[in-house]
């Protein structure tokens, strides 16, 4: 049996965290670290090398989207964001940043489950394309290019999106190319059908 998730909460009000601490070991969670404000979760992260972070936006001294950012230059962790907002501006500098997931409150249980799934299959993706390119900002890059491709994918082929990418990866092994360059010769054929389509 493999080991639970070791998981690190933040959020300035106390009955947010206590809710995680409650509520994540029922679902087979292990909460290792709650934190009050971004500079807390940064240094509680140092300490405990969590396998995720689930993190409020709005807090004391450093905002979640910074502490995601500060979080992965130390050590790539997965982080999903919460807020008790839709804010399109957030949303904007989460994407731009290392957060796999995010949630608006109020968080029910039932909306956990499939963001803390999702969040770590995306991570492992992250990883494998970061692995794959020469650095960090490429990685980011070669990543939206991915999901565009892995977007077709479940189009065109109906499939889900753990499918799509080991459709990716298994196209990358045969053809002994990078995912990146599987990801491109995807966006370029459906432009050309576009275009295609179109004349």
């Amino acid at each position: 049996m493999s080991r639970p998730l070791k998981i690190v909460v933040a959020d300035d009000e106390l009955d947010m965290r206590d809710y995680f601490q409650k509520i994540l070991p029922l679902l087979g969670y292990q909460v290792i670290g709650a934190a009050r404000t971004g500079l807390e979760l940064v240094e509680i992260c140092a300490q405990a090398h969590p396998d995720l972070v689930i993190t409020d936006i709005k807090m004391p001294d450093m905002d979640g989207i910074d502490a995601a950012s500060r979080l992965y230059r130390q050590s790539p962790v997965p982080v999903i964001l919460v807020s008790a907002y839709h804010d399109a501006e957030f949303i904007r500098r989460a994407e731009a940043d290392h957060v796999m997931a995010y949630l608006v409150k109020p968080i029910k249980q039932s909306d956990l489950i499939p963001a803390i799934r999702l969040a770590m299959h995306r991570f492992e993706q992250f990883e494998a394309l970061r692995l794959e390119a020469t650095n960090l900002k490429q990685a980011l890059e070669d990543r939206k290019i991915i999901e565009k491709a892995k977007g077709i994918l479940m189009k065109k082929a109906s499939l889900d999106e753990p499918s799509a990418f080991r459709r990716l990866q298994k196209l990358a092994s045969d053809k002994n190319r990078k995912l990146i360059e599987i990801a491109q010769m995807i966006l370029t054929a459906e432009e050309a059908l576009g275009a295609g389509g179109q004349a």
